[in-house]
């Protein structure tokens, strides 16, 4: 009986310890969000965070995005040749890099780049004693630390997609015009009518949720980042799988609520 129960219970401990996680996370983020709502607020180290994270995650986002928007120009020309829909390229391209790829594929690059760097920074601190320093100072680390990385990947996230989104509508547009053999008046005039104001604006969104959660994922795992060399290593790991897995996770859920019928 005890040979059949082991597993059971081995599920069970697995589902504890998620819901415990679950809970720590969301209190770390109600304790962010309480501490970004009074003061002090260091506004320095948000100048410092929003250079790092936006401005320099600029070029491997951009890239993505290019490479991105013409291989999915070439699928989409591929795929609709079956069916005598090559036209629609231009208008699926937009449509799809401004809903899906450009705030999923931003918000993953920015995870592997900013959360590690984040839980590695972090972490680095806690090990050193850094942190314990701040406190003896008077100094909060959650205000310190957490808050300004935190506010500025929310608002550096969705530029970082805009510019995505635009990099990606012209690496479709160069394959479309310069290997596919559309008329580039014609591309551009699909792509500018076929696009609403509410698919840019949802990717917008999308963006500010992702990077929120890049940068909470980054900040909670250095926190509580275990001692050595290792310890900082294991979080930095944990910070990116989180980061990673909650922005799927979270895509889908914002999908199913701006898009459902």
């Amino acid at each position: 009986m005890t040979f059949l129960l082991s597993p059971v219970a081995a599920i069970g401990r697995q589902t504890l310890a998620l819901l415990a996680a679950t809970g720590r996370v969301a209190l770390f983020a109600l304790a962010t969000l309480r501490h970004l709502a009074s003061p002090p607020f260091y506004f320095r180290e948000f100048l410092h965070a929003l250079l790092q994270i936006g401005y320099f995650s600029l070029p491997v986002v951009g890239m993505t995005a290019l490479f991105t928007g013409g291989a999915l120009a070439l699928q989409i020309y591929a795929g609709g040749a079956r069916f005598s829909a090559e036209a629609v390229v231009p208008q699926i391209v937009a449509i799809g890099m401004a809903r899906e790829l450009g705030p999923v594929l931003g918000g993953l690059m920015v995870a592997a780049r900013v959360a590690s760097s984040i839980a590695a920074e972090i972490g680095t601190m806690k090990v050193t004693e850094q942190i314990d320093a701040l406190v003896t100072l008077s100094t909060n680390p959650m205000k310190y630390l957490t808050v300004p990385r935190v506010l500025a990947a929310t608002l550096a996230v969705p530029g970082l997609v805009a510019v995505g989104d635009s990099i990606g509508i012209l690496g479709g547009y160069l394959v479309g015009t310069g290997r596919l053999g559309f008329n580039p008046a014609t591309y551009l005039h699909n792509t500018v009518n076929f696009l609403e104001t509410w698919d840019v604006v949802s990717g917008l969104v999308k963006g500010a949720v992702f990077g929120f959660l890049i940068a909470l994922m980054g900040c909670y795992h250095g926190m509580n980042s275990g001692r050595g060399a290792q310890g900082v290593g294991r979080a930095t790991k944990a910070a990116v799988v989180a980061a990673s897995v909650l922005i799927l996770a979270a895509n889908y859920i914002l999908t199913e609520l701006f898009f459902s019928t």
